[in-house]
């Protein structure tokens, strides 16, 4: 498939999964790629979008495995979910926090099990002179990178291609809200996570329950 940027970042959220994790879920899954990675790792994940459209292709997808080791996708509204408090050793989000009020992470972090993990790989609108070096540092890579995956995807295998293309693409939202509102407001909401840059218009934000 194609480059994408969110893609790019599965290994680098993978390797916040804790030890011995048990139970994951996935927020805004889109087409269920990142869920289906997490659960080849034997994790039970429960993954949701409020797209019914592009749960119906993740559903599809995930057909090709076994019932019982794949994700349990869900069409819900993670605003008005009623997640189980204390359950979930892992919870990421990808590219879609923006799309729900950034507080919707009081009730992500209340789902969190004692030593659970939340992951955000957030995007942000530039609003500062470097907020713009990085999208400006982003674009001749970006650039770069794109045909490299182009030309891949042209000697795969036509059926492990075909495996694995989205065929239904997850709703757009632009982000609004400034990685510097950002940190204000997540510092309130999950004391003690870290946030940082990462290249092609994203940040990463990491909070650990240590109750």
């Amino acid at each position: 498939m194609p480059f994408d940027h969110n893609d790019h970042y599965h290994g680098l959220l993978l390797r916040k999964v804790p030890r011995n994790c048990g139970a994951a879920l996935d927020v805004g899954c889109g087409t269920g790629r990142f869920a289906r990675r997490l659960a080849r790792l034997g994790v039970e994940v429960d993954a949701v979008d409020p797209s019914e459209e592009v749960i119906a292709e993740a559903r599809a997808l995930a057909g090709r495995g076994s019932e019982n080791e794949g994700p349990r996708f869900a069409h819900a509204d993670i605003t008005e979910a009623e997640l189980p408090a204390g359950h979930y050793d892992f919870i990421s989000c990808l590219a879609s926090i923006h799309h729900v009020e950034f507080g919707t992470v009081a009730a992500l972090r209340d789902a969190l099990a004692p030593g659970g993990v939340l992951v955000i790989l957030g995007c942000y609108p530039e609003r500062s002179p470097l907020d713009w070096a990085w999208s400006l540092a982003a674009v001749p890579v970006n650039a770069a990178v794109r045909p490299a995956f182009a030309a891949r995807d042209k000697f795969r295998r036509p059926a492990a291609a075909s495996a694995d293309r989205p065929r239904v693409p997850a709703p757009v939202k632009q982000p609004s809200m400034p990685l510097s509102r950002i940190r204000v407001e997540a510092e309130a909401l999950l004391p003690g996570c870290s946030i940082r840059r990462l290249l092609f218009w994203r940040y990463l934000l990491v909070f650990r329950n240590s109750g």
